[in-house]
């Protein structure tokens, strides 16, 4: 299974990387294209990267109905292809109109996030969910950090220039799909495909329905709207209270992606293991709790160069509260299972990023009540403990 496992983790980070592979180029490319100001290439930009994922919302739980239906691979493959004609179309595109288009589909396809954790689930053992769903987080996290740098990278020579290169890194992840990737979806655990249940709403009942199952749902939602802090605030937060500057904030958003990397793909498997995965999810909960306290209310940038490493760790809760759901979930429900949590992880990008940023203007601003720039830290520290509290409460968990 070595070829399968690492086409699918190629896959997860390839959609990650086109989160931020446009970053660098779009201010340029929008202007280009629009024509206008940056002020408005940014109202633009921030349409885009909604729109990304608003599609990343609504399809993540069509397309895990369609991997339990049809199987993994097919929905894989199949959306592999359309990325690839997708990043083909943003490299040629013309008006503003175009690219909003590409976005949208880009955002449709990028959701097979959902595919490859169920594919994962299907073919581990229940011992190893955690390991291999931190895996999945890893590539994710190496894709965060590859795509700007790419994207950074690759704008010198043109706007369009990335897409060519991400066009051409889905048509041979999709290649080599075609050619390793076997179907773990059998007569065994095929689950007939159904349209009200193909929806965010639909698919969340038919999860939350589970046994112990609504609890969690609710603590990864938390977590993950909390975690959001750091891609939401860190550039305004460091600039007005470090004055470092954008190479700096690059550096550190950097470090932070490969840390998490770090965690998820080697320390997730001994912590579960050695801890089982609900002490973990509490160690990891515990970690960023610390991490935003101390964050709140820190004027020395070295220090929170330092505590990178310390927030890196609290990574370990993702896997963990996936395995934990993934074991209580039937097999015929894999692929709607993660098609739900990939849902409440784009609502977290969506909602995180408002939130954490009004905030913040409104403690950094001039003649705030109280002067505060870290208060976004604040209000993710009172998520993260309502979360904990949820999963503290003497309820069974599936796990």
């Amino acid at each position: 299974m070595r070829l399968p496992f690492l086409f699918v983790l190629g896959t997860v980070m390839i959609d990650a990387m086109g989160i931020g592979l446009v970053l660098p180029i779009m201010p340029q490319l929008i202007v280009e294209v629009q024509g206008g100001t940056l002020a408005s290439a940014a109202i633009w930009g921030g349409i885009l990267s909604t729109a990304f994922a608003t599609m990343q919302f609504l399809f993540g739980p069509v397309l895990g109905n369609l991997s339990d239906a049809y199987g993994r691979r097919r929905v894989l493959l199949v959306s592999l292809f359309v990325m690839a004609l997708d990043y083909v179309v943003m490299a040629v595109a013309g008006s503003i109109w175009l690219l909003l288009a590409g976005r949208i589909i880009g955002g449709i396809t990028a959701a097979t996030h959902s595919t490859a954790a169920a594919f994962m689930a299907d073919v581990s053992k229940p011992q190893e969910k955690a390991a291999n769903f931190g895996l999945l987080g890893a590539a994710f996290g190496l894709g965060f950090v590859l795509g700007p740098l790419m994207g950074g990278v690759l704008g010198e020579f043109g706007t369009r220039a990335p897409f060519w290169a991400a066009a051409g890194l889905s048509a041979i992840s999709f290649l080599l799909g075609l050619l390793v990737m076997p179907e773990s979806v059998t007569d065994k655990n095929r689950r007939a495909f159904q349209w009200k249940r193909a929806n965010p709403v639909g698919a969340l009942t038919a999860i939350a329905a589970l046994p112990g199952i609504q609890p969690l749902l609710w603590v990864y939602f938390l977590y993950s709207v909390s975690i959001y802090v750091y891609p939401a605030i860190w550039s305004y937060f460091t600039l007005e209270r470090f004055g470092w500057s954008p190479q700096m904030i690059g550096l550190s958003l950097g470090v932070y992606g490969l840390g998490m990397a770090a965690v998820q793909g080697g320390l997730i498997r001994p912590a579960t293991r050695y801890l089982g995965e609900r002490v973990t999810v509490i160690w990891g909960m515990g970690f960023e709790i610390v991490s935003f306290a101390l964050l709140a209310f820190l004027t020395n940038g070295i220090i929170a160069l330092m505590l990178i490493p310390i927030t890196a760790l609290g990574a370990v809760v993702t896997p963990a509260l996936q395995a934990m759901m993934s074991r209580a979930t039937p097999d015929s429900q894999q692929g709607e299972l993660q098609g739900v949590l990939t849902a409440l992880h784009a609502l977290s990008m969506i909602i995180s990023p408002l939130l954490m940023t009004s905030v913040f203007a409104e403690f950094s601003r001039a003649g705030a009540m109280f002067y505060l720039p870290g208060a976004p830290f604040l209000l993710a520290l009172v998520l993260m403990l309502i979360g904990l509290a949820l999963f503290l409460r003497p309820l069974r968990h599936p796990a």
